[in-house]
């Protein structure tokens, strides 16, 4: 269906970095299937862990136990916040799990009219209708209504205003760490820590989306470590399989205990292949450190390239932001031109809210694929700028 605007290519093959075309043209992947390639095209893990769960179990009922399934939820659970988790097969999936576990909670432990869920504006929480009643930006909604009640919208990094909005109905807040699609923006240091205190003062539970930060994106293995704060419900997806569809809702004992069988499931949520990607791309983030350390260098590698940019194109960069190698490059004018030049000289990159560059590559990314982007987009914006 007319669904995406796409680019007049047909990816076939990818390593690494890499992605090749049908005609055999090379391109380098900052987009990195929107941050969920996080080791790479075909990691060698990744596959091998894929070819051996084919050969022996692709799918079996929620009725039953299955080994992946087990081994994922407690890799989860060791380096994570949460009790418990609930699998299914992608962020907004994730969401939706999210919002049902709080509002039934919320009813079941704190008060029958507790039902409302407070999120930000700008933000991006999926399309799914619970998960796009959530989101804070009109052009995801718009043709949509009625669309689900129980959700309003405050400033994001505006602790007064949520502090305003919130009432005797509110059960939870739902925020993202970062705010991705809505242009990569980072809250001042102290916003989640003043969430979590108001949360707490009101007795309401904190949700944060990590569906785009987790997986080590922003150089821990989710964004709420930066600031110290924990969760009682998280929502992550897109890097966890290394490429393979799923997503996952964690929480704490206290909230899943309103969660009883059929309260909520998932055909193939936990399947046994996608949790064979998810254990094997996990390990391979967590081994050493050596992932996340490299996140964490090239990250500030990368900004530093950026901001040169920046400082040699004032009129046309605006702002450079991000934590890890989840960064936004704000212009004065479209980013579209400049997404579809690079396409040209062999560099897949992304626009987000109209004018932020946006790069999610993966972890594995090297100075030298920085350094060939950075150039090619120099001598782009030297062309515009002339």
């Amino acid at each position: 269906m007319n669904t995406y605007t796409r680019f007049p290519v047909v990816l076939r093959k990818g390593r690494g970095m890499k992605v090749w075309s049908s005609d055999g043209k090379e391109y380098l992947d900052f987009v990195g299937g929107v941050a969920v390639n996080i080791l790479g095209h075909c990691h060698p893990r990744v596959v091998v862990a894929i070819q051996k769960q084919a050969q022996r179990l692709l799918h079996v009922s929620n009725y039953y136990y299955n080994e992946p399934q087990i081994k994922l939820a407690k890799l989860l659970v060791e380096h994570s916040f949460a009790d418990k988790v609930f699998f299914c097969n992608s962020g907004a999936e994730a969401i939706e799990a999210a919002i049902k576990l709080a509002r039934k909670y919320a009813k079941e432990q704190i008060d029958p009219e507790r039902h409302e869920i407070i999120a930000a504006l700008n933000s991006f929480h999926g399309r799914t209708f619970a998960a796009l009643s959530a989101t804070g930006q009109e052009k995801f909604r718009k043709g949509f209504d009625p669309l689900v009640p129980g959700f309003r919208h405050v400033p994001y990094d505006d602790i007064a205003s949520l502090r305003e909005a919130i009432t005797e109905r509110t059960c939870a807040v739902l925020l993202e760490p970062i705010q991705g699609e809505g242009g990569v923006k980072i809250p001042h240091e102290n916003y989640l820590r003043e969430v979590r205190s108001l949360c707490d003062e009101r007795n309401i539970l904190l949700i944060l989306d990590e569906v785009q930060t987790g997986m080590g994106r922003t150089g821990k293995l989710y964004a709420y470590e930066h600031s110290g704060v924990v969760p009682d419900i998280m929502a992550v997806a897109k890097g966890l399989g290394g490429g393979v569809p799923i997503g996952a809702m964690l929480a704490s004992d206290k909230v899943v205990a309103a969660f009883q069988p059929g309260s909520h499931a998932s055909t193939f949520g936990g399947n046994p292949l996608a949790c064979a990607a998810g254990v094997a791309t996990i390990e391979v983030v967590l081994e050493d450190g050596f992932v996340l350390d490299q996140c964490n260098r090239m990250g500030l590698y990368f900004k530093e390239r950026l901001e040169k940019l920046k400082q040699e194109f004032p009129s046309l960069v605006r702002e450079v932001r991000g934590r890890g190698l989840l960064l936004g490059m704000e212009l004065t004018t479209g980013g579209d031109p400049i997404v579809r030049a690079c396409f040209e000289k062999g560099f897949l990159i992304n626009c987000t809210a109209g004018t932020v560059l946006r790069f999610v590559p993966p972890l594995i990314v090297q100075r030298k694929e920085i350094d060939q982007l950075t150039e090619t987009l120099h001598a782009i914006l030297s062309a515009q700028s002339q």
